[in-house]
């Protein structure tokens, strides 16, 4: 095949600089007819001698009796003379055009040259000689030869194919035209060995010698796969009857697809798409449930987020044209009745609702059809619908924009009575039915959150969509908890918060925290003296990287021979009480709720203060990171400023409760008696500072300005502001700085805040505020060399059950490490608790393993005996350092 590339390279040079005018064989050859069928174009055609027919014109006639070779097109037909096929010279064979699938039919002299079958397909396909390739048994007919030189043989089968032009690619044409060339050998049912390999390498090869960089030499390399109707070639291999061919062309577009990741780098996959496209076109039209179809499906949607979408189809081969609004709807319509289909059965089976890559696809091919549509400037966000004359001429898609209207409304009826059957099956439960997930239950999320995309493109659609799902709020939530992923985005579910209850809430925010790692070398090591326990702490967490911080913490006492989770849940508790200590100058408890606290705006008075306000955040998201209840909770004003949001006066009631009721008769005075001044106010405020006290302006010309009736609510605000904004901003600052440092994502810190209410981060952070259920305690406990008959434990749950809350709670601290427990109860822990009988001797008192829940005790002889063991273990001080390990 040495004739394919010209070895001048003046005239190399000549053929490229008319590149740009090169077209593809489709651009040439006729239309095809809309009632062609499409598997019998692509499919080999034999057909029988009495079948055939021939085009009475010189184009069809040997060589010899025309002069010109060349009528206009087209031309009546008629049968073939019989005495025309008695000639023994004469030849009848077929000529398949590989980029469209249809196949010619010819009748010549063997002494009649290929050139002269060149000009004849010219004169029928009106396709240029020069942009031909015949090539019979993979080889390419040189034009000056004869068909009896070229061997070509009665019923004999070409392939039509485009020529390979002198670029600045000759390598890749060279692997490409071989690539064809055995392609069209298996079509002719030649078997040719290590076939599957051969075509693989090659495409391997083409892939790989692409230029890395994302310029014209790239798109020029890549275009070649294009222009030499590869994508057809292989397609008609895969509908190939031939034992063989399919599953070799099947491996071979998979290969191919596959490559285009490996082999490519990412800024180049995108020039990929437009050949990926021409697979599921060719592929789609044979059907939609073909596996093979479905894997190029899936592949264009995953390149979809790396190429740029257009409003108006580009009528090009071009692989670095933009891809269509037109071309991406019918898959966004194929995929939409596919997931409503599956909808519908969900209600009445437990059939899974499609398979994950019908769903992923959905929400592949939505995004750059609404990105479009949302980013369009010719009418009016959201859409009103129907679309008014002035849309219709700016827009190139009005189909489309409007298409997808009744397909958000179809899908988002079936989503709700999918989940009206979810909550009358949760409620099946309660009254006693096993609780038998439906595989669908795990799709519904994924589509809702598309749904919910789609809705917010056309006006009034939003707010229907919220107010569905806030009646069917139970199969919301439940959905949340059972399915929702660390991986997923859930933004557009906390920004409406309110219609999630506290637990599905809890779970999606805990997913902003680092998964915690149980592998020793990726966890953060601390050897803590307890006499010094702030200030190590302090230095192991303060000065640590954050990333550090995220794989887990490994920790033990100095001279103590218990570790684990255990002793890390008795860490957190006393260092975060430590942090919190009125005798520490860096928080303030409010007066009206002790257990509230906000940052001190006299913290200066300890030099370290905005490095300890930093240590702080981590700890508390340390502490929510590893599910620790510490018992502390942030007062509102705190939260607040933490969610980036505004103080109003009704947030300082708890903070400051003097200053609440200030405020309040200010605003609430008779306008006469405060225009008046007989309060003396002006826009300052009275501060004390390290026992020193001055005055400050809440505005500039603040002293000067008198308060009165109404410039009150101004006076007001800006008193709020500074006391619990201004004079604190460096707190709160570095606090939501450590904070974020624990989250996977540092932007993700005020988002935190924003999607909890304050009553969510009070149970999160201090626990139950119930005393301790004794009957759910002794429920969630299992035993071993005991029985719950055995006397033993019989007296431990009437001993335990007689003691005070906060005795209970030591018991529980001494046994566990818990401290405060969940707002579920003992549900909500890690695991189950355990009692096991000791083979210690009777005077020894109980022990612990609080890595494991277990409590052990050697089988005392009487309940006085254990009840005096237990009273020594119910100490608090006792609770803090008496577990082993």
């Amino acid at each position: 095949m040495s004739s394919l590339a010209d070895p001048n390279p003046a005239n190399d040079s000549r053929r490229l600089a008319s590149a740009a005018a090169k077209r593809k064989l489709d651009d040439y050859a006729p239309a095809a007819s809309d009632d062609d069928d499409f598997a019998a174009d692509l499919l080999s055609i034999r057909m029988r001698k009495d079948e055939l027919y021939s085009v009475q014109h010189p184009a069809f006639a040997p060589a010899s009796s025309s002069s010109s070779g060349r009528v206009p097109w087209p031309l009546p037909h008629s049968p073939l003379p019989s005495s025309r096929l008695a000639f023994a010279s004469r030849l009848q064979f077929f000529v398949r055009m590989i980029s469209e699938g249809k196949t010619l039919v010819f009748q010549a002299n063997s002494s009649d040259t290929v050139q002269s079958i060149h000009d004849r397909i010219q004169v029928i396909t009106g396709i240029p000689v020069s942009e031909q390739r015949l090539i019979y048994r993979g080889k390419q007919l040189q034009c000056e030869k004869s068909l009896a030189d070229c061997a070509i043989q009665n019923d004999a089968g070409l392939h039509l194919v485009g020529r390979m032009r002198s670029t600045g690619h000759p390598q890749a044409w060279q692997i490409i035209d071989d690539m064809i060339s055995l392609v069209c050998r298996l079509c002719k049912g030649e078997t040719v060995p290590y076939a599957l390999k051969t075509i693989r390498t090659r495409i391997s090869e083409y892939l790989s010698m692409t230029p890395k960089d994302d310029g014209d030499p790239a798109t020029g390399h890549l275009q070649i796969f294009m222009s030499s109707s590869a994508p057809a070639a292989l397609v008609m291999l895969y509908m190939s009857p031939i034992r063989g061919n399919k599953e070799c062309a099947d491996d071979s577009i998979r290969h191919f697809l596959d490559s285009c990741i490996t082999e490519l780098p990412k800024s180049l996959r995108s020039r990929c798409a437009p050949i990926v496209l021409e697979f599921c076109k060719l592929l789609r039209r044979l059907s939609s449930d073909d596996s093979l179809y479905l894997s190029c499906r899936s592949s264009l949607g995953s390149m979809l987020e790396l190429i740029k979408v257009s409003w108006i189809s580009e009528h090009s081969e071009s692989v670095k044209r933009a891809i269509s609004i037109q071309e991406i709807f019918p898959f966004v319509r194929e995929l939409a009745e596919r997931l409503s289909k599956d909808l519908e059965l969900s209600l009445i089976s437990a059939a899974s609702v499609g398979t994950w890559s019908d769903v992923l696809d959905f929400t592949m091919f939505l995004r750059p059809l609404r990105t479009a549509i949302s980013g369009h400037k010719g009418f009016k966000h959201p859409i009103s619908l129907p679309l008014k004359k002035k849309h219709h001429d700016v827009l190139m898609c009005t189909e489309e924009v409007e298409l997808l209207y009744p397909i958000y409304e179809e899908m988002l009826k079936k989503m709700n009575k999918c989940l009206f059957g979810m909550e009358e099956r949760l409620s099946a439960k309660v009254s006693g039915e096993i609780d038998i997930a439906y595989p669908g239950w795990s799709r519904y999320l994924t589509i809702l959150k598309e749904l919910n995309a789609i809705s917010k493109l056309y006006l009034g659609l939003e707010e229907r969509f919220w107010t569905i799902l806030s009646l069917r709020k139970r199969a919301l939530c439940t959905l949340v908890v059972r399915y929702a992923k660390r991986s997923d985005d859930h933004k557009w579910l906390l920004e409406h918060k309110d219609i999630m209850d506290f637990e599905s809430r809890r779970h999606l925010v805990m997913m902003m925290f680092p998964e915690v790692k149980e592998d020793f070398e990726e966890q953060h090591e601390m050897l803590i003296d307890r006499s010094q326990l702030l200030s190590e702490s302090f230095e192991y967490i303060a000065n640590a990287e954050a990333e550090s911080l995220h794989g887990g913490i490994f920790m033990e006492f100095k001279n103590e021979e218990a570790t684990g989770p255990g002793v890390l849940r008795e860490w957190f508790v006393l260092v975060c009480q430590a942090i919190f200590n009125q005798q520490n100058p860096l928080f303030v408890a409010c007066p009206n709720d002790r257990r509230r606290f906000y940052p001190n705006p006299a913290s200066t008075v300890e030099p370290l203060h905005l490095k300890y306000f930093n240590f702080s955040g981590r700890m508390i998201g340390l502490a929510l990171m590893h599910k620790v209840q510490v018992g502390i909770v942030l007062d509102r004003v705190f939260f607040l400023q933490l969610g980036g949001y505004s103080i109003s006066l009704e947030d300082i009631r708890d903070a400051d409760p003097y200053m609440y009721n200030s405020c309040k008769q200010i605003l609430e005075m008779d306008a006469e008696f405060i225009d008046s001044d007989a309060l003396g106010l002006t826009f300052v405020r009275e501060v004390e500072e390290l026992g020193l006290r001055r005055v400050v302006e809440l505005c500039d010309g603040g002293k000067g300005m008198v308060v009165n009736s109404k410039n009150r609510n101004d006076y007001v605000d800006l008193l709020i502001k500074h006391r619990f904004v201004t004079s604190i901003s460096q707190q709160v600052s570095h606090f939501a700085q450590g904070f974020g440092d624990i989250l996977s994502e540092l932007r993700l810190q005020k988002f935190f805040f924003q999607s909890l209410e304050l009553e969510d981060i009070d149970q999160m952070l201090h626990g139950s505020e119930n005393d301790i259920s004794v009957e759910d305690w002794k429920a969630h406990t299992e035993y071993n060399g005991y029985k719950g008959s055995d006397p033993q434990i019989v007296w431990f749950w009437k001993i335990v059950s007689e003691m005070s809350p906060q005795q209970k709670k030591n018991i529980l601290f001494f046994w566990t490490s818990v401290k405060y427990l969940p707002v579920e109860g003992f549900r909500g822990l890690a695991s189950r608790l355990y009692i096991y009988k000791s083979t210690e001797h009777l005077s020894r008192l109980p022990s612990s393993h609080t890595c494991f829940y277990r409590l052990c005790f050697p089988p005392y002889p009487s309940m006085a005996i254990m009840q005096q063991r237990l009273s020594i273990i119910a100490q608090e001080h006792v609770g803090c350092s008496f577990g082993t390990w």
